[in-house]
């Protein structure tokens, strides 16, 4: 399972739920069949749920799920991820990545130096940020842009970047 969103509450009072994106193309989501739930991201049991309508309203995502029919319903889903089997996504375009692809990958600069695994993604305001975290227990945080990444190759399991050993370590 691909872990896509949380969702935060409930959207007015016909069981609609608001829904926090893990990434850029929230909409395309709205084209799958089928969301999967679960109180665990990390593997507990996922029950899919057909999904009748996902749009975005003001600054955010709502989405209508099937059997929600009320606001009592959509506020017990507090709390709950958003998921979809790697097979039901949409697929990424050309240098986009979804979030999942991305953690685990091991991170190296120019020079070839480790700088240690992508352990997670930030969604920032400006760009989303990778956390990595070395084999000594040392953190850092890099911007994804493009001036910092210049490869991402998941099938050899791989970012190349612009980062020195000790930027950002003082």
């Amino acid at each position: 399972m691909v872990v896509l969103g949380r969702i935060t509450g409930a959207f007015g009072i016909r069981g609609w739920v608001r829904v926090h994106p893990f990434g850029d193309d929230p909409e395309s989501w709205g084209k799958m069949a089928s969301w999967w739930l679960s109180r665990d991201a990390d593997g507990g049991d996922w029950e899919g749920r057909e999904l009748l309508e996902a749009k975005w309203h003001g600054d955010g995502l709502v989405a209508h799920l099937k059997g929600i029919e009320d606001r009592t319903a959509a506020e017990a889903l507090r709390g709950c991820y958003v998921g979809a089997p790697r097979e039901a996504l949409p697929e990424s375009e050309e240098g986009e990545y979804y979030w999942a692809d991305l953690v685990g990958l091991a991170v190296v600069n120019l020079a070839g130096e480790s700088l240690g695994n992508v352990v997670e993604v930030i969604q920032g305001v400006a760009h989303d940020v990778l956390r990595l975290k070395d084999d000594a227990g040392v953190e850092r945080m890099l911007p994804f842009v493009d001036a910092v990444v210049k490869e991402v190759d998941t099938e050899a399991g791989r970012v190349r970047v612009e980062w020195g050993v000790d930027w950002g370590l003082d």
